[in-house]
């Protein structure tokens, strides 16, 4: 006969629930947090296992729930597709939030900023990914867009494309920003000839590419702190 274990069947110092209460969030481990997140555990495993389990991936760590695909989580004992499912949207939901605490402090003309808030969208990616932000003539963000998902060079990425949605959204000044997957921001010499060839494009409209941001693991450079873009 099989038995579903739940927080319950565990020794009160190994409850995440009892953690959460007597410690806080702060003072809980990892793991208790995703126990606490998946509930219930499987026939033969607690949810607390499960969790140990993945963060013992490949990242060795929380950063798994951004790399594994849902996939790669059903592969792990104990998790199935609604478990699966489950964390990742926790894995989005932190990108957002992180993205929602420096939105109100996006400032064209200060790249970090811009960096920030688009830092825990890209820099998970393991495909380069292309991506347009677009601002009004009070440097406000209108929104933004994703070009292109693959390998961003001058002959794939289309100054035409990019100008038919600033223009239709009404923006003033642009930013354009991808990220390299090998976690090395520095720029090639492809990503330098692109952005020069969408700023000669952007000064013909009338509309300005006030930056080109490249993201690595946690860190970024920017075309226009590089006096590349003046």
């Amino acid at each position: 006969m099989h038995y579903h274990y739940t927080m319950k069947d565990l020794p009160e110092s190994e409850m995440p629930y009892e953690k959460f209460l007597k410690k806080g969030a702060g003072g809980v481990s990892d793991a208790d947090l995703l126990a606490i997140i998946l509930r219930s555990g499987s026939k033969d495993r607690t949810a607390l296992q499960i969790a140990r389990d993945v963060l013992c991936q490949e990242q060795k760590s929380l950063l798994n729930l951004h790399k594994l695909s849902v996939e790669e989580l059903m592969e792990i004992p104990g998790i199935g597709q609604v478990k699966a499912i489950q964390l990742k949207c926790i894995a989005e939901l932190s990108k957002r939030m992180s993205a929602a605490s420096y939105q109100t402090e996006l400032k064209v003309d200060a790249p970090g900023t811009v960096a920030a808030y688009y830092m825990e969208q890209l820099r998970h990616d393991t495909k380069e990914k292309l991506l347009l932000a677009m601002f009004d003539a009070k440097n406000r963000l209108l929104g933004d867009e994703v070009l292109s998902v693959g390998t961003v060079n001058s002959s794939l990425v289309s100054p035409r494309e990019i100008y038919i949605k600033a223009l239709k959204s009404q923006a003033v000044n642009i930013i354009i920003l991808h990220n390299h997957p090998s976690g090395d921001p520095s720029p090639s010499t492809e990503d330098l000839r692109t952005t020069l060839r969408v700023a000669e494009c952007g000064r013909l409209l009338g509309v300005t590419l006030a930056d080109h941001i490249i993201i690595g693991d946690n860190k970024y450079i920017s075309l226009r702190e590089k006096g590349i873009l003046n």
